[in-house]
Formats: C-alpha cells, structure tokens, sequence
C-alpha cells in the first residue's frame, strides 16, 4: 500500500532571489507608500513636484515627546531618494512647497530617503 505524499503546508517556500525582494521592496513603496492615493502627497521639492509624506508627529516621537525650547517648525520628509536632489549635509537645506528649511538629519533606506526638518519661525 502506498501512502499519498502530499506537501506539508509546514514546509518553507522557495526562496525569494536577492533582485526579487528587490523588486519587491521597490515597488511597494511606490505602490503603497508614496501612492497619492494612499499615503502619499504631493510636494514641490526645489521646484520640482514629486509623491512624499510630511509628518510632524513622528518627528515629536523621535524627540521623546518633548517640545523645543526655542520656537521653530520641524517636520520629517518621507520620498523615494530618486525624486528628491542630491543629499543634504546638515545645516543646509532644501526648499519644501515654497517654505526654506535647514536639514538637521538626512537618512536612505531601501530607496526612501527620511529628512528631518526645521524651520525657526520669526514672531
């Protein structure tokens, strides 16, 4: 008697090659991430308009909550590294929807750049 073998649906599945996560990876942030009509908004960064998440929350969370002493606006700027111009070092900045900013962090990862932002605002 022979005994059906069938596939266990413990087994591991194949796996990925290295330029299919890749792939992977690359169109999930422009499909899910940076989509307009999901997360994404559009943006004019120096001039150019392009697909991006502004997000002043996440900023307050990285900074433990705490609210600056000195009274300026900061934001964190999510966009595919590709749109935006060529890295900032800190201290200089780029313009955001007609507004100058000075970059106080500039971060890639798997083609998202994360750019923290400031701005001192003048009373």
């Amino acid at each position: 008697m022979t005994v059906p073998t069938t596939r266990s649906p413990l087994r591991s599945a194949p796996p990925i090659p290295s330029d299919g996560f890749k792939a992977m990876v690359e169109a999930d942030r422009r499909r899910t991430f940076l989509n307009l009509d999901e997360f994404g908004e559009k943006h004019t960064v120096e001039g150019r308009a392009i697909a991006a998440v502004l997000d002043d929350n996440a900023l307050k969370e990285r900074q433990g909550g705490q609210e600056l002493s000195v009274v300026e606006s900061s934001l964190l700027l999510y966009a595919a590294v590709e749109d935006l111009p060529a890295r900032r070092p800190a201290g200089e900045g780029p313009n955001v929807d007609g507004r100058e900013y000075i970059v106080n962090d500039w971060s890639e990862d798997m083609g998202i750049a994360t750019v923290a932002l400031g701005q001192t605002v003048t009373m």
